[in-house]
């Protein structure tokens, strides 16, 4: 599997950042690379709202799985 171009750590962190510190739950799409709302830490597979993939990810996931 591999993190969409459009995507990298410094997105990852600062998600996980807004995650930790608001009220957003964000979540990226590995095939298209659009960020999702509404997605639990630890997402796989979620169906993305932009391309209509099962490649959402949430973020945390994504950060422990490419860092």
């Amino acid at each position: 599997m591999k993190l969409h171009p459009s995507v990298n750590l410094e997105m990852l962190a600062d998600a996980m950042h807004r995650q930790r510190f608001g009220l957003d739950n964000p979540g990226f799409c590995m095939a298209c690379g659009a960020e999702s709302d509404s997605c639990e830490p630890d997402a796989r597979n979620y169906k993305c709202e932009s391309c209509g993939e099962r490649e959402v990810f949430g973020a945390e996931e994504l950060f422990v799985m490419f860092s």
